[in-house]
């Protein structure tokens, strides 16, 4: 199993962490410490080793932080995980709902008469200690680089992740990562940069063509680069994981990791630095030669190539075989037979039978009743809950395949479905439905479009607090910027992005709903009467698993709608159903009905 079950954090094991933390800021002469959960390379995954907020305050989502003072530890948390927290973290904490309180006005609040707030500069990100230091202006409250401390009393840390790296083949990267490396180093020349300063470990591993294994669930490795505007790169890399690459790297200049700072110090500039993602330890390091830029590698790996959209699309549909299988096994089940550690189990059996499957791209979320309404739910061996008659489940869950990487959302009835969950459902179908419908004009970005993916919750006076969809990688990570189809996502979409649709609706302590394929945007072809003169876009599913029609309200569905879900389940028919045994095909025939 890629997937274990166990406890990792503890809500009891918070208050002695705290107060031994507390001990080392008093020893350092510091007011406060700053616990990102971020390690040196800012992705948004992080390895066991960084797992430093989880350690200390017992909250494992994905996105959040702690600043601990000498009497408040606020853990501040967004909308995805204000349920999750609550759970998960002993009441010496407090919850902070962010970003609806910023770090610094908390700070003005809590520290009145100001004080020394120590962090790690390799933890926090050159942009992010910018704003908090202009916010913090004429405050009293000063910033102070310092070791990190929790490292000092977590005395069982594991050690940092040393997995071979991997060639990642040309047959689904579709170029070579030297035609990569001098189409990105002349747009630098052309800029008049002397070097891009990379330290996200996809972009790295996407320039590269290289895959890896140091964070569980993505495959990356974990390094820095210097694309020089030569057309060289140097690469700052634990020589232990790249053993096993032989001649792939030659031409690229390999160094120790712990170099990288004193590199620097001496290099020529001026360096572009994605002040995102750059920590502040390496952008101290480069000082005024630092120019503040996008990764060059994120828009690129953004716009997949033919051979990774193809590539991505083949895996959609072998991985559609599994969660095929999984729900005509899980329909056979009477209600109170099955727990959701046995679903999540039995699901990745099913992935597991292709030999392409090099891991799940993320802990599948198998929450039913109450813990649907968890949107980022784990499930564990004491949280464990049977699929009772009435329950919605929700299963959230994708695969890592050597050519592509999936992500896939389905509720499901358990039973009989309570009517006000069918009516929800009903909506979140009709938001997923109209996005993948759309078309747009080139130029827009994901927060010019993903209010109508709400439109339907919103006449209802219902809404959900998650983005409604992320950029997704190529046999990459899960979640990949910068395209988002978000409010706060600024960048335009362009052909090849993959991202999913995924809206939802989550009432706590009842149920949840969400509904996600992935899709990617294509130039739209022109339309009878359109505008010849003006470019349009529009989207392809990559995802064919049936909805549960027992969970639609048909009434409310507009005849378009109708269409629409009638005509993607002839397509799930069609592409599915001859790759599957004779008992999930009779399944999926019935699944596939039209409405």
């Amino acid at each position: 199993m890629y997937q274990s079950f166990e406890v990792t954090a503890r809500p009891e094991q918070g208050p002695p962490r705290l107060a031994a933390l507390r001990g080392e800021m008093a020893a350092a002469d510091l007011d406060g410490f700053l616990v990102p959960r971020a390690d040196a390379h800012q992705g948004e995954y992080v390895a066991a080793h960084d797992e430093r907020l989880a350690w200390l305050t017992g909250f494992t989502g994905s996105a959040g932080f702690c600043a601990v003072l000498a009497d408040v530890a606020g853990v501040f948390i967004d909308g995805r995980y204000r349920t999750q927290v609550k759970a998960q973290v002993a009441d010496v904490y407090t919850p902070v709902p962010w970003p609806d309180v910023g770090l610094a006005a908390w700070l003005r609040t809590q520290l009145p008469a100001g004080g020394r707030i120590g962090y790690d500069p390799w933890l926090h990100a050159a942009g992010q200690i910018a704003t908090l230091t202009r916010d913090l202006a004429d405050s009293g409250i000063v910033l102070v680089q310092s070791e990190n401390l929790v490292d000092r009393i977590w005395h069982d840390q594991p050690p940092p992740p040393m997995a071979p790296a991997k060639v990642h083949p040309l047959e689904f990267a579709g170029e070579a990562h030297g035609e990569k490396i001098a189409r990105l180093a002349a747009d630098l020349a052309k800029a008049g940069e002397a070097a891009a300063l990379i330290t996200l470990p996809d972009s790295l591993c996407w320039l590269l063509n290289l895959r890896g294994a140091d964070i569980p669930r993505n495959p990356v490795v974990h390094g820095f680069a210097l694309l020089l505007a030569d057309a060289t790169v140097d690469l700052f890399v634990a020589g232990a994981k790249l053993r096993e690459l032989g001649a792939h790297l030659a031409g690229v200049r390999c160094h120790a990791p712990e170099d990288l700072a004193g590199h620097l110090a001496t290099m020529p500039g001026p360096v572009r630095i994605d002040t995102a993602s750059v920590p502040q330890k390496l952008a101290d390091a480069l000082g005024d030669r630092a120019v503040p830029g996008d990764d060059p590698c994120a828009l690129p790996k953004a716009c997949k190539n033919p051979a990774e959209i193809a590539g991505s699309a083949e895996a959609h549909l072998r991985d559609a075989v599994a969660m095929v299988d999984l729900l005509a096994w899980l329909d056979a089940q009477p209600p109170g037979s099955l727990t959701e550690t046995q679903v999540v189990s039995r699901l990745e059996a099913a992935r597991r039978t292709d030999n392409a499957l090099q891991d799940i791209s993320f802990e599948t979320i198998a929450g039913t009743g109450p813990h649907g309404a968890i949107m980022h739910y784990r499930v564990t061996e004491e949280t464990d809950a049977r699929l009772e008659d009435g329950h919605l489940l929700v299963l959230d869950s994708g695969g890592q395949y050597l050519d592509g990487t999936t992500d896939i959302t389905r509720t499901i009835a358990i039973g009989t479905p309570p009517e006000d969950g069918r009516t929800a459902f009903t909506r979140v179908l009709q938001g997923m439905i109209a996005i993948s419908r759309l078309r747009w004009p080139e130029g827009l970005a994901g927060r010019d479009l993903e209010a109508i993916g709400r439109y339907p919750l919103w006449l209802a006076g219902q809404d959900f607090d998650h983005g409604l969809g992320h950029g997704v990688g190529a046999y990459l990570s899960v979640h990949e910027g910068p395209q988002r189809l978000s409010r706060v996502s600024h960048v335009p979409l362009m052909p090849g992005m993959i991202l999913s649709n995924e809206p939802g609706y989550y009432r706590e302590g009842a149920f949840g709903i969400r509904i996600e394929n992935l899709i990617v945007a294509e130039t739209a072809p022109p339309l009878p009467g359109g505008d010849a003169h003006r470019a349009m876009l529009c989207w392809r599913t990559l995802t064919f698993v049936p909805i549960d029609r027992r969970l639609i309200v048909a009434d409310l569905l507009s005849h378009q709608e109708r269409e629409w879900l009638n005509a993607y389940h002839r397509d799930v028919a069609e592409k599915i159903g001859p790759r599957l045994g004779s008992a999930s095909k009779l399944w999926l025939d019935a699944a596939t009905a039209a409405l």
